[in-house]
């Protein structure tokens, strides 16, 4: 028989709590399962180790392409996997030397000496507290008066590459991969980078205007490698400040795929407040925040990189 007070329990009884339902077809539970799987892709691949230095120069004369900022993460993220990597800051802005956490004041002996004054390699090294294998030579405010030195120098275009070329002969440390960072122009410091290096990364940002000025910096390195530097070649464009809401981003990546088929990473760099707060800390992204959408996105370009110049 049901007793009275029945309906009354029944009423006043808390009403269960709600399932919640994962719905994995929501854009955000998308990304999320997406980021997770790039980040178990990376943690799961070894990258492989090139039998001789590769040495980059990272260079575009239009400025605000992420030049500073691709240099010190593909850096850093070589050097996570376990390379030896040597960032050479051949901007007076000096502004890789901050991003790697490395002393760069005025009275630091820096890469202004080594080109100018013949201070070997060896001792301006400096060691960056990112990564074992990540070391750096700074730049200071003198690297801005070294165009004009430089002019009335004896094999002016070639001081990079012979410092660079002894340090390496006689370095204790096995390097993997050396990052020449260039100034925004296409003076004396970006051709001894040219010269000094035998492969060249071009970023190029995902904006208006992105192409513009790349056929004078094409015919330039052109040139150097037919009268200075036979060994250079543009092996690398990497695409930045990438952003998929717009329709004239994924215009400039079509465009860009289109005329180097061969030479442009799979991997697009995202817009990102991470990647750009990262440096104020001395620090690069992928140590500043490693899960970050602009970290995964390095660490993916710095592996195709890697896996690029392996011997097939």
């Amino acid at each position: 028989m049901k007793h009275p007070d029945d309906d009354l329990v029944d009423a006043e009884a808390p009403e269960a709590e709600p399932v919640a339902v994962f719905d994995d077809s929501t854009p955000l539970a998308r990304e999320l399962a997406e980021t997770n799987r790039r980040r178990q892709a990376l943690a799961a691949s070894q990258l492989p180790l090139p039998s001789e230095p590769r040495v980059f120069t990272v260079a575009n004369q239009k400025g605000g392409v992420g030049k500073t900022t691709t240099t010190v993460n593909l850096a850093a993220s070589l050097a996570r996997a376990g390379a030896n990597v040597l960032v050479i800051d051949l901007d007076p802005q000096g502004n890789a030397s901050t991003a790697l956490g490395i002393e760069h004041r005025a009275d630091t002996v820096s890469v202004y000496d080594v080109i100018i004054n013949d201070e070997p390699m060896s001792q301006v090294v400096q060691k960056s507290p990112e990564f074992d294998g990540l070391y750096g030579v700074p730049a200071t405010i003198h690297l801005a008066g070294a165009e004009i030195e430089l002019v009335s120098l004896v094999a002016r275009e070639q001081r990079l590459r012979s410092a660079l070329e002894r340090f390496l002969g006689e370095s204790d440390t096995e390097f993997h991969y050396v990052f020449i960072d260039c100034p925004p122009s296409l003076g004396l410091l970006t051709i001894n980078a040219f010269v000094a290096a035998s492969e060249v990364l071009i970023p190029i940002q995902c904006e208006y205007y992105a192409l513009e000025g790349l056929s004078q910096l094409l015919n330039n390195i052109r040139l150097i490698e037919r009268h200075l530097n036979p060994r250079l070649k543009v092996s690398t464009i990497l695409l930045t400040m990438y952003d998929s809401r717009t329709n004239l981003a994924n215009q400039v990546v079509d465009d860009v795929r289109e005329h180097f088929p061969k030479e442009v990473l799979n991997t697009v760099i995202p817009r990102s407040v991470r990647i750009s707060e990262a440096p104020s800390y001395g620090q690069s992204v992928i140590t500043y925040d490693p899960t970050s959408p602009g970290s995964l996105s390095y660490l993916e370009a710095a592996a195709e990189i890697a896996r690029r110049g392996a011997p097939v």
